[in-house]
Formats: structure tokens, C-alpha cells, sequence
């Protein structure tokens, strides 16, 4: 079966993506990662991250893939042998010289080539497997015929993005964020200007705005929609595809349980109706879905030219804790909850149900209300499976 990689900005996300079904996990350390504002890992918490991963039968790899200026190289191969020595099961690539220098250094952990590095043939993947990677994240501007082509012409291992926040810049390699704030895109430090609310001015026409966008015979492409490739997944699987890749090391663990939990659903062949999966899908924040470029081409559907930035139909309200005090499962509460009020429960297995607060909720420390508010915990009699989400659903 074709693996589920899931995003993990820092260890509590990784733990959250493990127990939701992901197969293995990706995750960046506090240098060399294009996800700089993730919280990120020390290297003792990726060696802490990897045990706990390796316990289960589960694999870590690690994000390597800035674009580093030539002082930096030393201290990204230091830091390549400390966590082969915590024994990652890959680190993530972009740039040649990363790569090179990663292998004469000696380091025998496997290389896997990240979509910054724009892979669009079955030639450039045998290139970069005859120079020693072992899997090659495709670019995301394939179609779904050219996925396959790919798949059908390598050895190498492949792996595409099937669901998240994507950029309108070519595989993200984007300058945007460098001019106008100073933070640099491809070192990890994107502001995703892309985002921002645009008008053209013309020269001679100072005052006059006129919105960014093309009619239908252009594209729209600043703002484009999340991706979700959920129908797609079954055949790519079956034509060789190995790892199915989802986007979000800066989201949250409500995210990350939501989304890795639908997608192990349908990769173990699950069948779930469209209304439902997108029900699920809008239980996160989105900019609503496309399939980008599988289908060949983008159109302006695939953005979002009128919405309201990203919104959600669930506000993620607690989770149940591992442990049980006196015989009661115990709540860390998110936001604020109140007593008889009936939410959703989703549980690691990806199923959701309906639960109904009781009217007066007992808090850890002996005392009672009729709601509670974000950092405290309550007690509930009923035997939840730890790491269970509540959260209120609004319609």
C-alpha cells in the first residue's frame, strides 16, 4: 500500500500525526527548513520525535531543503550526521549543491528531492536516481496522465502533494515575499504576500484601482484554492505512485487530525461519498478546494476570487489527554465550551459522532461550572479514546 506522509512542525503535531494514521512523517529543525515560523525541531526532539515514530513502525524524514549560501554548507552537514545519528529515515532536498555535498560528506540516510526542485520528467527523476536519491517529490504543476507516465518509467520511489495550501508561484519558488517584506521565500521565511489585497494603479491615473484578475480567457493567480486530491489517490496508487504527501507543517493539530485521519479513510480504501469528505474537509480552515493542475490545466475555479480568506464550519474546542484521572476522561479545553451544548467528536479511527456536554461540568480540580474557557481541563465520565477532538459545528 502507497504510504501517507503527514506534516509535523513540531513534536506534539508529530505524536497527533502518528495517531491519526499517518505512515510516516515529515518535519524540519531549527536550521535549513522552508517552513522557518513552524515552531520546528531541536535535534534532541527529532531524536525523541524518530524514537517515537520507530516504536510504532513508523518513519521520520527531515527537511533539508532551504537554498543555503556557500558559508552555511559546514554547519548543514554537522547537523545532516547529528540526526542520521538519531537515525532519520530521510532527509528532504532541494538544491544540487545540498545534495552533493550530503553525499560527500559520506552520509548514507536516504535522499529524497523535495517539489522546490521542479521535477516535471521521468528523465530528471532517473537523473537524480542515478546520482543516488531514492524518492523524488514530483512538481505540482503535473497532470494526472503525466504522474503516471512518471510512475511507469522510474525505479525511483515518487511522491505528490495530494492536499493543502499550495503557491501561485511556479513549485513555490516565489520572490514576492523578498521585495516586499524582506523575508525570503525559499529560505523559509515566506509572509505569503500572494495573499494580501491587490489593486492596479496606473501611472497616469493615480487614485484609479483596478482589480488583480483576467477575465475568462486569463487566470486568476493570487490566491489560489487548497488542494484536495482525495479522488484521484485510488489509481495513482495502483500505477506506482508510493507516497502520498500532505501540506501543513504550520497548521495546527485540529488540522492535522481532521485531515490525516480522511485521507488514511480513503487510501485504505474506504468508500466515503463526495458530500461527506468535503463535509470533512470544511471542518478546517481552507480557501475552499481544487485539483490544481491534475486535470491538466488550471481555470478560475482553482481560485479564490471573492471568498473571505480562509473559514471554517468547526471551532476545535478541546482534546481528550492520554491519561485518565480518578476513572474520568479528561479534557484540555481549547476554547470555550458550555455545559448541555452538543458538539462532534471525531476519534482517531477518523469517525465523527455527536456528544452532548452535561449540564454542569466538573473541572480536574474539584470544582464545578456551567462552562469553561481555554486552559482548563474537565472530567467526563464517558471512556474516551485518548486524543479524541470535541469541537462545536457551525452551520
Amino acid at each position: 500500500m502507497a504510504e501517507l506522509l503527514a506534516p509535523a512542525g513540531n513534536l506534539e503535531k508529530l505524536i497527533w500525526a502518528d495517531i491519526y494514521g499517518a505512515d510516516a512523517v515529515y518535519f524540519g529543525v531549527t536550521d535549513f527548513s522552508l517552513r522557518s515560523f513552524a515552531g520546528n525541531f531541536t535535534v534532541e526532539e527529532a531524536d525523541t520525535g524518530l524514537k517515537h515514530l520507530h516504536s510504532r513502525g513508523k518513519k521520520g524524514f527531515v527537511t533539508l531543503n532551504i537554498y543555503p549560501y556557500s558559508n552555511e554548507y559546514g554547519k548543514l552537514v554537522k547537523t545532516a550526521k547529528e540526526l542520521e545519528e538519531c537515525k532519520a529515515d530521510a532527509f528532504i532536498v532541494a538544491d544540487l549543491g545540498v545534495f552533493n555535498s550530503l553525499k560527500k560528506a559520506g552520509i548514507k540516510t536516504p535522499l529524497h528531492i523535495s517539489t522546490q526542485a521542479n521535477t516535471l520528467s521521468w528523465q530528471t527523476v532517473n537523473a537524480w536516481y542515478e546520482m543516488g536519491a531514492s524518492r523524488v517529490n514530483l512538481a505540482r504543476e503535473l497532470s494526472f496522465e503525466k504522474i503516471i507516465e512518471i510512475a511507469k518509467n522510474t525505479a525511483a520511489e515518487t511522491e505528490v502533494f495530494i492536499h493543502g495550501a499550495v503557491c501561485f508561484s511556479y513549485s513555490g519558488r516565489c520572490a514576492i515575499s523578498d521585495w516586499l517584506t524582506g523575508r525570503k521565500a525559499n529560505r523559509g521565511e515566506c509572509t505569503h504576500p500572494c495573499r494580501w489585497q491587490y489593486h492596479l494603479v496606473e501611472e497616469k491615473r493615480p487614485g484609479e484601482y483596478m482589480d488583480v484578475n483576467e477575465d475568462e480567457r486569463g487566470l486568476y493567480f493570487f490566491n489560489p484554492k487548497e488542494l484536495a486530491l482525495f479522488e484521484y489517490m485510488p489509481r495513482l496508487a495502483e500505477e506506482g505512485v508510493t507516497s502520498f504527501k500532505i501540506e501543513g507543517r504550520m497548521k495546527s493539530i485540529h488540522y492535522i487530525a481532521s485531515i490525516v485521519s480522511l485521507y488514511r479513510r480513503i487510501l485504505s480504501g474506504e468508500q466515503i461519498s463526495k458530500t461527506v469528505i468535503f463535509k470533512l474537509l470544511n471542518r478546517v480552515k481552507n480557501r475552499g478546494y481544487s485539483t490544481g493542475f491534475m486535470k491538466g490545466n488550471i481555470t478560475p475555479d482553482d481560485y479564490q476570487i471573492d471568498g473571505e480568506g480562509s473559514v471554517s464550519e468547526a471551532e476545535f474546542l478541546g482534546n481528550i489527554l492520554p491519561e485518565k484521572k480518578d476513572g474520568f476522561s479528561v479534557l484540555e479545553i481549547r476554547n470555550k465550551i458550555f455545559g448541555g451544548e452538543t458538539v462532534e467528536l471525531l476519534t482517531p479511527d477518523g469517525n465523527t459522532v455527536e456528544y452532548s456536554f452535561p449540564e454542569i461540568l466538573l473541572f480536574d480540580d474539584g470544582t464545578a461550572d456551567k462552562e469553561a474557557s481555554h486552559s482548563k481541563f474537565i472530567l467526563l465520565k464517558e471512556n474516551f479514546e485518548p486524543y479524541s477532538i470535541l469541537r462545536r459545528i457551525n452551520n
